[in-house]
C-alpha cells in the first residue's frame, strides 16, 4: 500500500518491535494474523497522516509477485502483476487499501469500515468505485 519498500520495511520493523515489547501484555481476541495485520494497516496510515499522501512514480511502484514456477507463465504472470500494479497506483489510496486488505488480505468489509473508522457502506462504496476505476484503466479507458 506504501509503493516504497524502505517505508514498508520501516512500519514492519516497528510494528514488530512493538509486538515483541508488549508480547507478554497482549490479549489478542482474533487470530494472530488478523491482528498483525491490522498493526500494519494502522502504521501505513500513521505513516501516511505524518508524510501527506502523494504521488508515487509508477518506476517506483511495488509490483504484485507471482506464485507461478514455469518460466514462462512467471513471465507472463509478472507482466500482468505488473500491469495491474500500475492501475492500483492510480487510484485513490483508501480505494486501493480496500481492494488490497478485501482481495489480498481477506478481510471483510466490515473488519476494513473498522480500519479505516468509516462505516461499512462508504467502504462498499470504495470497493465498487475502486473496482470501477481498475476495470476503466485496464480497458484503456482511463489513463494512468
Amino acid at each position: 500500500m506504501l509503493h516504497d519498500t524502505h517505508a514498508t520495511e520501516d512500519v514492519l520493523h516497528d510494528v514488530f518491535v512493538a509486538f515483541a515489547e508488549n508480547a507478554r501484555q497482549l490479549e489478542v481476541r482474533t487470530s494472530l494474523k488478523n491482528y498483525l495485520i491490522t498493526c500494519v494497516v494502522n502504521r501505513v496510515h500513521d505513516e501516511f497522516r505524518r508524510r501527506q499522501p502523494r504521488t508515487v512514480e509508477l518506476d517506483t511502484a511495488g509490483q504484485i509477485s507471482s506464485d507461478s514456477s514455469c518460466p514462462e507463465g512467471r513471465l507472463e504472470a509478472d507482466e500482468e502483476s505488473q500491469i495491474l500494479t500500475d492501475a492500483l497506483v492510480a487510484i485513490p489510496f483508501e480505494q486501493r487499501e480496500v481492494i488490497v486488505l478485501h482481495l489480498k488480505g481477506g478481510f471483510k468489509f466490515r473488519e476494513i469500515a473498522k480500519m479505516q473508522e468509516t462505516s461499512v457502506s462508504t467502504v462498499h462504496g470504495r470497493y465498487r468505485y475502486g473496482l470501477k476505476k481498475l476495470n476503466a484503466i485496464l480497458d484503456g479507458e482511463l489513463e494512468k
